[in-house]
C-alpha cells in the first residue's frame, strides 16, 4: 500500500509533532508544509527538540531518511498549491483557519481531504472524537476536525457516567497554557482580556467545547456549560468537570470503579497500546 501524503500548514507545535510522527511511521508522509516562518528557523525549532528525527534542510526542502518535505512561506489557505505536491490530506494546524470557507480553499486547491487541529467555527463533514465517534468516519468525509483536547476529556468521562448513571447537568472549567495568539505583554488586542499579559495572569476565556461534546453526544444537549482559564505556564493542560448525577445516592467508589474500568477498555477503542 503507498503511503499517504500529507501536507501540513503552520509548522508550530502541532505541526512539528505531526512531522515527527510521520518519521516514525510506514504509512504516512509529509510532503508540503506551509508556514510564514523562514525555513532555516523552523528547521531550527523542529531539530532543537530531542525526540526530533534526524532531518537537514537543503534549500527549500526537509530531507530525512524517509521522505522528502518541501517548505512552503505562505499566509492563506488559498495561496498553497496542494495540487502540485499530490496531497491526499491536509492538516491545518494554524489554528487560525477554522471556518468551512477556510477549508474549502485547501481542497479548491487540490487537497483531497482538510483537518483542522483545532474545534471548527460552523458545519463541517465531521467532528471526529477519539475513542467516542471514530467508526463514524465516512470515506467521502472531506472537512474533518478532531476537536480538542478538552473535547476529547470531556467527552469521554461524560460519555462513561452517562451510560452508568445519568446525567443531570454538567459544567466544565478547562485550565490551559497561554498559547501563541496571546501577548506576553499588555498590548491592546481585540478585547480587554486578550490585552492582558498571557505570562503574568489568569485569563478567563469563552469555550465552544461543551456545545461541541453536545453535538457528538446529543444526549447531553442543553445539560452543559463551561469556560476555560488560560494560565502562565509554557505546556500543560487539565479539566475540571462538575456533574450531578440523575441519582443522587451515587458515590465516589462507583464513580471510580466506572472510571478504571472504562480506562481499561480505551486503548481498545481509539486503537493505541499504553
Amino acid at each position: 500500500m503507498s503511503r499517504i501524503r500529507l501536507g501540513i500548514m503552520g509548522f508550530g507545535l502541532i505541526g512539528r509533532q505531526l512531522y515527527q510522527l510521520a518519521c516514525a511511521s510506514d504509512d504516512c508522509e509529509v510532503v508540503a508544509v506551509s508556514d510564514i516562518g523562514a525555513p532555516d528557523i523552523l528547521h531550527h525549532l523542529l531539530t532543537r527538540d530531542d525526540k526530533a528525527p534526524p532531518c537537514r534542510l537543503v534549500g527549500n526542502h526537509l530531507d530525512n531518511e524517509k521522505f522528502r518535505t518541501r517548505m512552503l512561506r505562505t499566509d492563506q489557505p488559498r495561496e498553497v498549491p496542494w495540487d502540485a505536491f499530490g496531497v491526499d490530506a491536509v492538516v491545518d494546524a494554524t489554528g487560525r483557519f477554522r471556518a468551512a470557507a477556510d477549508m474549502q480553499a485547501h481542497l479548491d486547491n487540490g487537497a483531497h481531504r482538510v483537518l483542522i487541529s483545532v474545534l471548527p467555527q460552523d458545519h463541517i463533514d465531521r467532528m471526529i472524537m477519539p475513542g467516542i465517534n471514530a467508526a463514524d468516519a465516512r470515506a467521502d468525509d472531506r472537512m474533518i476536525s478532531a476537536g480538542s483536547a478538552t473535547t476529547t476529556a470531556m467527552a469521554l468521562i461524560l460519555n462513561v457516567l452517562g451510560d452508568q448513571f445519568g446525567v443531570e447537568v454538567a459544567s466544565m472549567t478547562s485550565v490551559h497554557a497561554y498559547t501563541s495568539d496571546q501577548s506576553l505583554q499588555d498590548y491592546a488586542a481585540a478585547d480587554y482580556r486578550r490585552s492582558r499579559s498571557g505570562a503574568e495572569n489568569i485569563i478567563p476565556n469563552t469555550t465552544d467545547a461543551p456545545r461541541w461534546v453536545a453535538h457528538v453526544l446529543p444526549q447531553f444537549a442543553g445539560k452543559l456549560s463551561g469556560f476555560a482559564l488560560n494560565v502562565p505556564v509554557q505546556k500543560g493542560s487539565l479539566l475540571d468537570l462538575n456533574v450531578v448525577f440523575d441519582d443522587a445516592t451515587i458515590d465516589v467508589k462507583q464513580v471510580n470503579d466506572a472510571m478504571i474500568a472504562a480506562a481499561a477498555r480505551l486503548p481498545a477503542l481509539i486503537g493505541v497500546a499504553y
